[in-house]
């Protein structure tokens, strides 16, 4: 990350790539919202920040108002466009592109992969299992959601690499760098390119031919189409759920009753996994202010951004009880780590049952772990939040 000026005043000059964001991110939305419940910057060509659950809502609602062509927050305006429908699409389009991806994301599709989810994590586990150590993010959490999303897309499990660069160059650096960002866009679409003319000329039983095979309206998809959609899901399928992994991980290691209680009752696991998801959401996403509007007496101007800060809109103690303590049985629970509105993800499904599984897993086998230096765990930048690096002791 390049030396940035420091934040003076987190209501007027915030910065979400600013080291003491990125290292504990809560007390400074705390304190917004208790005292500027909206922030505003003029840093990223001006970005606004709502913090309160309510604001996040109607925002995230109006899409008359606030536009889903920009969903990422940059420095600098982007330097080529690279719509990755339904993400980047409004109403009315948006409905098309999302309905063609709903069929592959159901509950009884992704059932169909938690056994090969779990023989993926117990191939990982056997790495480690018996040493005194792992790192949980680099050994572990990282790896899940790229061989279940290349699994998904009939892409080869050995291009994971390739994959976690592209999820750095998209989502991380090209926040500040163009030449990132071109690059890796670049390389996306030449791979997934060859990848569906593949499909073209030999369909298999995956998302990719799916893709090529689909209608809307009785026409075919665009490669444009089939290209961003190919990519949102890459992308959103390995970092969004790679960082969930991992939080979870890190709770439990720093939290050893909760730990134990899921390894002894694992009936909890499904409230606790809705728990550490409200508790630890991962994805911030990003919307373009269309016309001058007023949300709940806040003036926005046309032109500029908003952070849409799902995991501030779950810390709001107007929405959650106790919002800052994490309650594995908590009981009333309607978060916003998916997102609100049209956009909700439509991956929720996969990612939910790759949350579940991992911890599982991981419990069975390392019942019993720890955090080996807390001052060690490094997060990630920018839009998504979640354990780059996890040192755990075992046992």
């Amino acid at each position: 990350m390049s030396i940035r000026p420091p934040v003076e005043d987190w209501a007027t000059d915030f910065d979400h790539l600013d080291p003491r964001w990125i290292e504990d991110p809560f007390p400074i939305w705390a304190e917004l919202r208790s005292s500027c419940p909206v922030a505003h910057t003029n840093r990223f060509q001006g970005v606004y920040l709502p913090t309160r659950y309510k604001d996040i809502r109607e925002i995230a609602y109006d899409t008359q108002a606030f536009s889903s062509r920009r969903v990422q927050v940059r420095a600098t305006p982007p330097p080529i466009k690279s719509p990755a429908p339904p993400i980047t699409s409004d109403p009315p389009h948006h409905r098309l592109a999302r309905m063609v991806l709903l069929p592959p994301f159901t509950p009884a599709a992704i059932d169909k992969l938690i056994p090969e989810t779990r023989v993926i994590c117990n191939e990982l586990i056997d790495r480690f299992a018996g040493n005194n150590e792992c790192d949980a993010a680099l050994d572990y959490a990282q790896h899940i959601p790229v061989r279940v999303i290349a699994k998904l897309l009939g892409l080869p499990a050995d291009h994971g690499q390739k994959f976690r660069d592209w999820v750095h160059g998209v989502v991380e650096a090209a926040v500040l760098d163009d030449e990132a960002m071109v690059r890796t866009l670049e390389e996306m679409t030449t791979y997934f390119l060859d990848q569906v003319q593949r499909r073209r000329r030999a369909p298999s039983e995956d998302l990719i031919s799916y893709l090529v095979a689909a209608r809307v309206d009785g026409q075919p998809l665009t490669d444009n189409h089939i290209l961003g959609t190919l990519r949102l899901l890459l992308i959103a399928g390995i970092d969004t759920t790679w960082s969930g992994i991992g939080a979870c991980l890190w709770h439990l290691a720093k939290t050893p009753e909760d730990r134990r209680r899921l390894a002894v009752d694992p009936s909890l696991m499904p409230t606790a996994i809705e728990e550490l998801l409200r508790a630890y959401s991962p994805v911030t996403m990003a919307r373009m202010v269309t016309k001058d509007t007023v949300v709940e007496g806040c003036p926005y101007k046309a032109g500029q951004m908003v952070l849409l800060s799902f995991p501030a809109a779950n810390r709001d103690p107007a929405m959650f009880p106790d919002a800052d303590t994490v309650i594995i049985d908590r009981k009333e629970n309607r978060h916003a780590a998916f997102g609100l509105g049209v956009h909700r993800c439509i991956g929720s499904n996969l990612a939910r049952m790759e949350l579940r599984v991992a911890v599982e897993e991981f419990l069975k086998r390392v019942p019993e772990f720890h955090m080996a230096d807390p001052k060690a765990v490094k997060w990630s930048e920018g839009a998504v939040r979640g354990p780059r690096a996890l040192p755990l002791k075992l046992g």
